[in-house]
């Protein structure tokens, strides 16, 4: 016999285990009543056990002319079993009816998972089907305390294969995931109970709830009592360079950042909303319109904006623009509208999936290029990442000119001369321009007198379109589907 193996004998048998170093201390049994409500003949079981010569070897019968097999089952993890049994020994002698209910309600949990372990048909567990087990006991055991240790040996690991096959499949390091599902419940809790937060971090496997609280923020970016918060009204945000995230989600900014240069992100249509110009290295809050929340992408250096931290909590995303949805998600879950994403991205996936349908019929064969024309620099786009990449060539299937390719080589952009940009032979030229270092208003549009850029086949063919800055520069749902509707009208 080994860990996990259980050995049910009938009631009237006698047993002798041979060959064993187990004491009487080490080896524990149970007495259990089980008693048929109703049996019927049609009724037969999955467990079909064979008496094989290795089991009439370990029993003998107090009749010596009948013999009865043992049924031999077995469950992993084997600390969950043990688990379930201490929680049931501790609770047999009640006699509160409801504590009685409990006791019977576990032991059928605990016989289910049992029986249904131990079917005959279901095959032998590989090492990664093993560790989906522990996946599983580690979201029916949060709340408990759990080991790398023990986790590794329920399922025959060394503890240095467990955490290198966990991490492999899960992506994270065991604790790791265990922290996790706990504090993904515990948003959960905070979002549909009253309970206090150490109440809350207590449920979910926490012992402090000071850990409690220094953890959840490190995972979710604020406090406990804040994410509970912004989940129960509406939140006055000041998201400079994010507001097209928190628009889609249906909450208006309290303000929006601006630049002297750029100007602001008139395509978000907050004509109503005050501007906030964050190039401005002294500009402060006015009295009326200080936020409650702040959210800051990772450009907030540029702007030092991490100065306001001192103005209200601060929310900094952990995504690069590219991972839009997760930008997304991050945002409505710190603004309490995780109900909203789902269907914000869906809506989007179905408009670029019918836009690509369309250009089909178009594009077929012909080369695109995105450039970004200031007074002093050329800038062309890569096909793979940047704000325009993913959406034209990944999301709407256009297809990016050689050249595209090669100079970017999976860069966001590059910088080209005029020498380059005349090899640049693409049947269609998006272009925006780039007002932030022009000394006087059109120095950027000098480009278009020059015979490079005459000589272009999409300039000869009148194949180039100027696009917004703002909403091509930008990241975001809105921002991206405003994309998609100027290459529908440009392209189709």
């Amino acid at each position: 016999m080994e860990k996990g193996m259980i050995m049910f004998v009938p009631a009237g048998t006698s047993i002798k285990i041979e060959g064993s170093s187990w004491t009487e201390n080490e080896l524990q049994y149970y007495k259990l009543d089980l008693m048929v409500a109703e049996l019927k003949e049609e009724t037969s079981s999955a467990l079909h056990t064979k008496d094989t010569a290795e089991q009439r070897s370990l029993h003998k019968c107090t009749d010596s002319s009948i013999e009865i097999p043992l049924i031999q089952l077995n469950y992993s993890p084997w600390s969950s079993c043990l688990e379930s049994m201490e929680q049931i020994m501790r609770q047999q002698v009640i006699g509160d009816w409801l504590e009685q209910w409990d006791v019977q309600l576990r032991f059928q949990e605990w016989f289910r998972a049992l029986l249904r372990q131990s079917n005959p048909e279901t095959e032998v567990p590989d090492d990664r089907a093993r560790l989906q087990s522990s996946i599983r006991y580690i979201g029916d055991h949060y709340d408990q305390t759990i080991t790398v240790d023990d986790l590794a040996a329920d399922i025959g690991l060394t503890r240095a294969s467990y955490t290198r096959q966990f991490k492999k499949i899960t992506g994270k390091l065991p604790l790791e995931y265990v922290n996790a599902v706990r504090l993904e419940r515990s948003k959960q809790l905070l979002q549909l109970t009253d309970d206090r937060i150490h109440e809350i971090a207590q449920n979910v496997g926490f012992s402090s709830e000071y850990y409690f609280g220094r953890r959840f923020k490190q995972y979710a970016g604020i406090s406990p009592g804040l994410y509970r918060r912004h989940h129960r009204q509406e939140v006055r945000v000041f998201a400079p360079y994010l507001e097209d995230f928190v628009l889609a989600l249906g909450v208006k900014p309290v303000l929006q950042c601006s630049h002297h240069s750029w100007g602001r992100q008139h395509y978000l249509g907050l004509d109503d909303v005050p501007e906030f110009d964050v190039s401005q290295q002294d500009a402060q809050f006015n009295l009326g319109s200080v936020p409650d929340f702040i959210m800051l992408d990772k450009g907030y250096k540029t702007w030092n904006l991490d100065r306001f931290e001192q103005v209200a909590p601060t929310f900094y995303v952990d995504h690069i623009g590219e991972d839009w949805r997760s930008i997304l998600k991050s945002t409505a879950d710190v603004l309490g509208k995780v109900n909203r994403v789902q269907d914000v991205i869906g809506a989007y996936e179905d408009k670029a999936m019918e836009a690509k349908g369309r250009l089909e019929q178009y594009m077929r064969g012909q080369t695109v290029a995105f450039l970004r024309i200031s007074a002093s620099d050329i800038t062309l786009y890569g096909d793979q990442q940047g704000y325009v990449g993913p959406v034209i060539y990944q999301d709407l299937g256009l297809t990016p000119h050689s050249r595209v390719q090669q100079w970017t080589r999976h860069e966001r952009r590059v910088f080209i001369g005029l020498e380059q940009l005349s090899q640049l032979n693409a049947d269609h030229l998006l272009i925006t321009f780039d007002t932030g270092n022009s000394a006087k208003p059109g120095d950027e549009r000098e480009l278009l007198e020059r015979d490079e850029w005459k000589r272009l086949p999409a300039v000869k063919s009148g194949n180039v379109y100027e696009v917004d800055f703002m909403s091509w520069m930008n990241y975001g749902v809105i921002s991206h589907g405003k994309k998609i509707e100027d290459i529908l009208r440009f392209m189709a």
